[in-house]
Formats: structure tokens, sequence, C-alpha cells
């Protein structure tokens, strides 16, 4: 029997969830890079060559951040190459599969357009920074855009978005934290979460 969509869960959720109420981040010096920190630790100690890759991943997404360039696919797929040293990171081509198999992410026709339109509202002014990248966190999770290495692109995402508005966490390890579709309390804790590690300052 085939799972439900758990991606047309999510898109439900997404809706259902008020972002506005996030907690605001308060623009404080820049202290510890939780991510740098996160790859040199424990990604390195696990793995050193994917601790690189990320390190030369999360170059390009800050760089982004500097620039600001708009946020799409293809800017997720250049990130997402470095990451699986691949000359190609194209987006799926069928139903994507997690959580040992509890939730499956269909395709559609329409689901490559659907993606780009949630990540062109991460420029959204309404919301605020921490729900930006948690609602962008979560639509990477969700989308399952690639057919690997869709945590490391989600997170990747988050820390990006914080960037782009001035916001280093100084620890990214919680936000690691398995998240599901049908939850929307989860999802509008997931923006409080950002708040707290934004606190502890390192």
């Amino acid at each position: 029997m085939t799972a439900p969509d758990s991606l047309s869960v999510w898109l439900r959720v997404r809706r259902e969830v008020d972002w506005r109420r996030a907690p605001a981040l308060r623009r404080v010096p820049p202290g510890r890079d939780g991510f740098r920190a996160w790859c040199e630790g424990p990604v390195r100690r696990r793995d050193p060559v994917r601790a690189e890759r990320l390190l030369g991943a999360y170059a390009l997404a800050r760089d982004d951040a500097v620039r600001r360039t708009p946020l799409d696919f293809a800017v997720l797929a250049r990130w997402q190459r470095e990451v699986l040293a691949v000359a190609q990171a194209p987006f799926r081509t069928g139903d994507a599969y997690a959580k040992a198999g509890r939730e499956r992410y269909g395709l559609t026709p329409g689901t490559r357009a659907a993606f780009d339109s949630c990540l062109r509202e991460t420029t959204d002014p309404d919301l605020p920074p921490a729900a930006r990248a948690a609602r962008a966190y979560l639509d990477v999770a969700f989308f399952h855009p690639f057919t690997d290495g869709n945590a490391r692109a989600a997170l990747l995402t988050a820390v990006h978005l914080l960037a782009r508005d001035g916001i280093v966490l100084p620890e990214v390890g919680p936000l690691q934290t398995t998240r599901y579709a049908d939850d929307p309390a989860g999802a509008a804790d997931l923006a409080v979460l950002i708040e707290v590690l934004h606190r502890r300052r390192g």
C-alpha cells in the first residue's frame, strides 16, 4: 500500500501555521559560528571529507547571502553539487521517501514550480527572520528535491537566510531533530528553537 503524500500534507500545514508569531531575533555582534563549529567538530570526527564539502557549500551559501542572490532551485543545486561532489544535482524524478518509508513526498508535474514558489517567499518582509528560515528549512526537508543530502540542503538554506539578515547561530546541532510533515506545532516550534539558539551566544 502506498503511503499518503506527506508533501501535500506539509503544504496544508504550511498554510495553517501563523508564521508571523515567530519570535524576533535581536541583532548582536557576531560570535561563534555554529555551522562552522558543527562541521569542524562532530561532522569532521565522523567524516573529514564530508566536513570539507559542507564547509565549501557553506562558503557558497554565505557569499550568496552577502550578494543577496535570489533563492531558487538552481542556487540550492549549486550548493548541493559541492556537498555531494557531483557534476549535477538535478531535481528528483520520482517520489521520495524518508523515515523508514513513513513519509512519502510525491512528484507531480507541478512539484518543481511549487518548490520555486515557496523559495520565492523567503523574502517575505512580513515574516520574522526566524520564521523565514524555519519555513524554508521544512520546505526543503519535505519537498525533498534531491536524491541525496536533503537534510544538509535544508540546514544550508536556513543558515543562508539568517545570514541575509546578519544573523549567525552559535549552535546548529539541535536543528537536526527529526521533523514530521503533519506537525504544525513542531513547525512553529522550529522558529522558536532558532530564537533560543540565537540567544546562546558563544
